[in-house]
């Protein structure tokens, strides 16, 4: 199933719609009060959490497509990378901002001495390259190959994620495992991938197959 740009054009505005609605209850559960005892600390970690989802919900898209046969899921993809990023920024600014009040010592002094910190910036700053040439510009001034061989980041990018989130979580580790183990899943099915690829090159099923032509013979009676 292949829809027609109107189509294409309303998924795209319903997803859309459905990537801003985590941040829409989220400001209204601030606006209500209804985020806890600590509701920086809900928002900082939500926020953070929709990263991760987003990061993964992206990579989701490769393997669905090529299952799947719609092959149109790949224009959905750039959207969702740059959600990942905006919620990434909105996760950094809560705890810049709402947490630290723009404390550049005490930033700099968690960034050097609490690991997770220092993971979860270094996963922020590897994306922002990512968005910022997520543009139909950026894929023909880079070139198609430079550009894809610059987005593959997102895969260590997807690993730090779980990484902070992991050492982030002092006591119940379910849910971090849980990130970890889908991040594993999708990485290992493109390394499965790659190596079908590798023994079908090795095997020559990309070399030119020989044409055999068919000869006629005509036999008249006499």
């Amino acid at each position: 199933m292949t829809p027609t740009n109107s189509q294409l054009g309303t998924i795209k505005a319903a997803l859309f719609a459905l990537c801003l609605l985590p941040a829409f209850l989220l400001w209204r559960g601030l606006e209500m009060d209804t985020l806890g005892a600590n509701p920086i600390e809900a928002l900082t970690r939500a926020t953070g959490e929709w990263t991760l989802r987003f990061l993964l919900i992206t990579l989701c898209v490769t393997p669905l497509r090529k299952y799947s046969g719609w092959h149109w899921l790949v224009r959905l993809r750039r959207m969702l990378g740059l959600f990942a990023f905006a919620y990434g920024v909105t996760h950094l600014l809560t705890y810049v901002w709402l947490d630290q009040f723009f404390d550049w010592h005490a930033i700099a002094k968690d960034i050097l001495k609490r690991p997770f910190i220092t993971v979860g910036f270094a996963t922020l700053v590897l994306m922002t390259p990512l968005a910022a040439t997520s543009f139909n510009a950026a894929i023909r001034k880079l070139g198609g190959r430079r550009w894809q061989a610059l987005h593959r980041a997102i895969y260590p990018i997807a690993v730090l994620g779980c990484v902070h989130f992991w050492w982030l979580v002092k006591k119940d580790i379910t849910e971090p495992l849980i990130y970890a183990l889908i991040t594993a899943g999708l990485l290992g099915l493109r390394a499965w991938w790659r190596e079908q690829e590798r023994r079908k090159q090795l095997a020559g099923g990309y070399l030119p197959q020989p044409r055999f032509e068919s000869k006629v013979i005509k036999i008249f009676a006499k």
